[in-house]
């Protein structure tokens, strides 16, 4: 607990000016192994790239192809590291590929992957062949705090998910990005994420589950409402949807929920680029 306090203390200490030329790319919107699987959303992942530091958030399946294809498009080779959350296909499928092509094929010896342990270790998804083309490897834990350039982020708490699994708080020139990745829903969850200026939530699941299902480790709508009613930030970014989601538009969900909150809420779309004057405000 006291390394994410000292982590947080940090990050709101720092201040430095935000570039027309710092942005957020969702490459893919699609969550869970349905919509992921037919691709009726892409699940390429985030880009993120702030004062000159390039880093690529859960590569999932076509993430390589995503990053080409956009416009403008997203060169790997000047990717600076790759962030998994966790090691399930719809979030990792790409990270090999996307290591060759940020290194180069391995000819330029560079970027750092920051996993959790399971992912590179216990049946790996980051393959130990392209290991060697990385300049480090380093692993994410409970209240870890990372550098990357001029980035910084902590993993606050490990989430209620099958397999090892931890959301990300990004401090960016002394404002706070905060990603709720999969996971269930537990009473604690929000506070790890108290003071976030913009707070990105997977949400897989229309309805919560009932209590004669299976249980599925993902959010719901409800359960996002509750986190942003309780962390309160300035905006809130809705991603990794479900075909319920889809189904419902999730559009018209994203304004329902502004509505009731007072909060400013965007369901993101596959391609979405916005600026951090957009993000921010």
């Amino acid at each position: 607990m006291s390394r994410h306090i000292s982590s947080q203390s940090y990050e709101l200490s720092q201040s430095c000016p935000i570039s027309q030329s710092d942005f957020i790319k969702f490459l893919g919107t699609g969550g869970a192994r349905f919509v992921v699987s037919q691709q009726m959303r892409a699940s390429g992942g985030i880009w993120l790239s702030f004062q000159g530091t390039q880093v690529h958030i859960d590569p999932g399946p076509g993430a390589l192809l995503r990053c080409l294809s956009s416009r403008p498009k997203l060169d790997p080779a000047q990717l600076d590291g790759i962030i998994l959350t966790h090691r399930h296909l719809d979030h990792a499928s790409d990270v090999n590929i996307m290591i060759e092509a940020m290194t180069k094929g391995g000819f330029q010896k560079k970027g750092v992957v920051f996993a959790p342990q399971d992912a590179l270790e216990h049946d790996p998804v980051v393959l130990h062949y392209v290991r060697s083309y990385l300049a480090r490897i380093e692993t994410l834990y409970e209240g870890g705090s990372y550098e990357l350039g001029s980035i910084r982020f902590s993993t606050p708490v490990r989430h209620e998910h099958p397999v090892e699994t931890y959301g990300l708080r990004i401090c960016l020139a002394g404002r706070v990005i905060s990603l709720i990745a999969d996971t269930l829903f537990f009473d604690e969850l929000a506070r790890h994420y108290y003071q976030s200026d913009c707070l990105i939530i997977n949400v897989v699941r229309l309805h919560q589950t009932q209590a004669s299902e299976q249980i599925i480790y993902h959010l719901c709508l409800e359960d996002a409402k509750r986190i942003m009613t309780e962390v309160r930030p300035k905006r809130v970014l809705l991603t990794h949807f479900g075909s319920m989601i889809l189904q419902a538009k999730p559009w018209l969900l994203a304004e329902e929920l502004s509505q009731s909150t007072g909060l400013q809420v965007t369901a993101c779309s596959d391609g979405l680029r916005l600026s951090m004057d957009e993000l921010f405000g």
